[in-house]
């Protein structure tokens, strides 16, 4: 019911644009043609329907060591903003979590062997090579064949010492929650928090980053922006996603790092990736980037047909969505945005440009050429970047196809 209602809310949020680009690139067709992976659901009948009842579920219960693990997703601390002239609010942050069953059993060898002849694998290297590219397609493969694990909380170990229980995951077996940090805290500031029980984390601790309300903060997206996915191509995305070594964008690297040390902001990664790829995302970006928090959609079908849809479905509500609640967090930070031509970026970022009056000071967007899909494509055509950035200064935003374009227009935003 969940996975249905998932696909409904996608629908209804699709644009033209992407309904075009979908049918173009044979998504539908593709989607179909994807094996199945099995239920999410593969649990109790008591945790399946308490699941719907979310953190007020009477039947939910502690992590089991033994069967279960949880990942804890980086976050970034604020200070709320009174509405008078008030003291300055204590820090707190949004905690999330996803439960997970661990060896499962599932067998996934069908649907491995499946997305590497998509892809073209039998056709490439030797027979070690070939086999080392199934190993690879397997492991990334997992945390989408992964059962979830409603119904469950974990206690977890904050910086101050204090224990605080994180749960319950409701029908897609992920948490969040509003907890509050004692006020000794500085802004950029870096803590983590593990589960009291480490071997529950597989991932690791999360980490916390303190962001005072005032300063720079920058919203970046990943796929095509800062790392190359290509998004407007089926068989691009699975070769990108589940064999290829992770490959930045040629020189974003460097320009962040600029960005960085010139402006010291916040970072939040903005993402329409479902919330399976985060240790994948999280491992390629602080290897490449500024550490920052990711922001992924909580998706609850589990399965390959609804990762395409969650790259390329609903893009632009999502997105706007999730950058309310970041302007609710730190609505006086002054925002440098960044996103590309491939996706619906330029429409989700004039959107909260026009609603949050001031908070956004410079867009930039990737005009990406070198992708075969965009060639025809309306996508980077005057008339879109016009329509979409209505009622937006001109000097606001800027396209790019190389990042050394930037640098100027990033040195001068620190006189802003």
């Amino acid at each position: 019911m969940q996975r249905a209602f998932d696909r409904a809310r996608l629908l209804v949020q699709e644009t033209r644009g992407e309904k075009s680009t979908r049918k173009n690139e044979g998504f539908p067709s593709t989607e179909r043609s994807l094996p199945n992976l099995g239920s999410p659901f593969s649990i109790p009948i008591t945790q399946n329907i308490s699941s719907y009842l979310g953190k007020n579920n009477p039947f939910a219960g502690p992590i089991n060591p033994k069967t279960e693990s949880v990942w804890l997703f980086d976050n970034t601390a604020y200070r709320p903003i009174h509405p008078y002239p008030h003291a300055a609010q204590p820090w707190q942050a949004s905690f999330s979590a996803a439960f997970f069953k661990t060896e499962t059993g599932k067998d996934i060898s069908k649907v491995v062997a499946d997305i590497a002849d998509k892809i073209g694998l039998k056709n490439e290297g030797s027979e070690e090579e070939r086999e080392r590219g199934e190993q690879t397609i397997a492991k990334r493969l997992q945390p989408f064949a992964d059962v979830v694990a409603p119904a469950r909380w974990v206690e977890v170990k904050l910086p101050d010492g204090k224990r605080q229980r994180l749960g319950p995951g409701g029908r897609s077996a992920t948490s969040e929650q509003i907890i509050t940090f004692p006020s000794d805290h500085t802004n950029g500031q870096v803590v983590e928090t593990d589960a009291v029980n480490p071997e529950l984390t597989p991932i690791g601790p999360m980490t916390t980053t303190f962001a005072e309300p005032e300063g720079w903060l920058v919203i970046s997206d990943v796929d095509d922006t800062i790392k190359v996915t290509l998004t407007p191509s089926p068989v691009g995305i699975l070769r990108s996603t589940f064999l290829s070594d992770p490959e930045v964008i040629a020189s974003m690297p460097a320009l962040y790092t600029h960005v960085h040390s010139l402006l010291n902001p916040t970072w939040f990664y903005l993402s329409a990736s479902p919330y399976n790829l985060y240790p994948f995302l999280r491992t390629f970006l602080h290897a490449n980037y500024p550490k920052g928090t990711i922001l992924l959609r909580d998706a609850s079908w589990m399965d390959l047909s609804g990762f395409f849809m969650s790259l390329t479905m609903g893009t632009e509500a999502y997105k706007t969505g999730e950058m309310d609640k970041v302007h609710s967090w730190l609505p006086r930070r002054k925002v440098l945005c960044v996103g590309d031509s491939t996706q619906s970026d330029p429409e989700a970022y004039g959107n909260i440009y026009r609603k949050h009056k001031g908070w956004v000071k410079k867009i930039f967007i990737r005009k990406v050429t070198d992708v075969a899909e965009m060639a025809s494509e309306e996508k980077n055509s005057p008339e879109r970047f016009e329509k979409a950035f209505k009622d937006v200064p001109k000097d606001v935003w800027q396209l790019f196809e190389d990042p050394n374009e930037l640098y100027a227009a990033v040195d001068a935003l620190k006189a802003t």
